[in-house]
């Protein structure tokens, strides 16, 4: 009985260290998993930022499992998409008119139809958001061109004015609010194209005589306020597209000779004062739009030829070739293409068989177009105008109204 009872005892004894270890190992087993645990949550928190945060929504998930327990939690932070809203009214509503970046910040439109001719002329004000009704010029005149000079001054060529073709310009000044007239072109012409040269001169291109549509060209030097002849292109053009180059030529692609829509297109060099023809698009197309793109190379986009076309071309004046690019996903005439800071193209409203209120935007690095913000107001040969503050001003037109005096902006990415 008493060696029974000491090898109980002794057995008790054995067991309770074994007990205590394996105890203690357990414990020791749930820190390291603990440790873990912290670890791997840790690590997936941080993986998880570095991938959201590239993101124009980030969105941060944390999971924590302790034993049985999960708690999870989301916060998203979404950026807000611009949109279009309407700013003050012109005083007239208008189309076929002439909307210019004044040095002050302020935009002026010149003329225009409404079902007469239009001499009047206003400012809007991107501070207050309202137009005011300026000095009129002293002859209406609608598809004429305007071109700001350095001073600040505004040239107006050209028109048309009931039907009746002009060669008559005017010069606007700001800081008098008052009209000079200046010397006459060289030849009536209205829907012409007027370039600014690097050297200030004022290029006036193609456009209708009155009897035909025209290859001649001529050059204003606002120095001596006269006109002059230069070269004549080798086509004759009406609603043709035209762009500054980088390299100070101008270049001139496709529009209408009376036989239809063209696909050629050529260079002017303002040190010879001649045309050289380039290479043709793959498209014939008028009342298209082109840009020059901040690389050097030069959109074209959109017109019609038959048919209202979507298609867009690149043109490379390094080689002198065109190539196609994406297409936009609306086809359009008669819109707005503008070049923003950040290299990429806004193209405007249109017409397709209805009057457009939908923009898209062109990425040059990827060649594809992404559809944007629509405006308020579908229109067509309305203006765009980019003010100092980043925002785009779209101004008349054509739309459900025949003729539109609403205006609407949009911040610029």
């Amino acid at each position: 009985m008493c060696i029974t009872f000491i090898i109980i005892v002794l057995v008790i004894i054995i067991t309770i260290p074994i007990v205590t270890v394996k105890t203690k190992k357990t414990n020791n087993e749930q820190a390291s998993t603990a440790e873990e645990t912290t670890i791997e949550i840790t690590e997936k928190m941080k993986i998880t930022t570095e991938l959201t945060t590239t993101s124009s929504t980030t969105t941060i998930t944390s999971t924590t499992t302790i034993t049985s327990t999960t708690a999870a939690s989301t916060i998203s932070i979404t950026t807000a998409i611009p949109q279009w809203t309407m700013t003050g009214d012109m005083n007239v509503a208008r189309k076929f008119h002439t909307a210019s970046m004044l040095i002050n910040g302020k935009v002026l439109v010149i003329g225009g139809y409404n079902g007469i001719t239009l001499n009047s002329a206003e400012l809007y004000d991107p501070l207050t958001g309202i137009w005011t009704i300026i000095t009129s010029m002293n002859t209406e005149r609608q598809e004429h061109t305007a071109s700001v000079f350095t001073d600040g001054t505004v040239l107006v060529a050209g028109g048309i004015k009931d039907k009746v073709f002009l060669n008559t310009a005017v010069l606007y000044n700001p800081s008098t609010d008052s009209w000079t007239t200046m010397g006459n072109m060289r030849g009536v012409r209205g829907a012409h194209k007027a370039t600014k040269l690097k050297n200030d001169k004022v290029l006036i291109s193609g456009g209708d005589g009155g009897s035909g549509f025209l290859y001649s060209a001529e050059l204003y030097d606002p120095s001596t306020g006269i006109w002059t002849r230069t070269s004549s292109m080798n086509h004759q053009r009406v609603d043709h597209a035209i762009s500054l180059l980088t390299d100070g030529k101008v270049l001139v692609a496709g529009g209408n000779n009376y036989r239809g829509p063209l696909n050629s297109a050529e260079l002017y060099d303002p040190l010879t004062e001649f045309w050289t023809e380039t290479g043709s698009m793959s498209v014939t197309r008028q009342c298209s739009t082109l840009s020059t793109l901040i690389n050097g190379k030069v959109l074209i986009a959109g017109g019609f030829n038959g048919g209202y076309l979507k298609s867009a071309e690149l043109y490379d004046p390094s080689t002198g070739y065109w190539t196609s690019t994406g297409s936009m996903n609306y086809a359009r005439q008669c819109h707005t293409a503008s070049l923003l800071s950040n290299g990429k193209v806004l193209v405007t409203g249109g017409y397709n068989g209805i009057y457009i209120n939908n923009t898209e935007i062109y990425d040059p690095s990827t060649g594809i177009w992404t559809i944007s913000t629509d405006m308020n107001i579908a229109r067509q040969q309305h203006t765009a105008t980019i003010l100092t503050n980043g925002i785009l001003l779209v101004a008349g037109g054509e739309g459900d109204a025949p003729y539109l005096n609403n205006v609407e902006r949009y911040p610029l990415p």
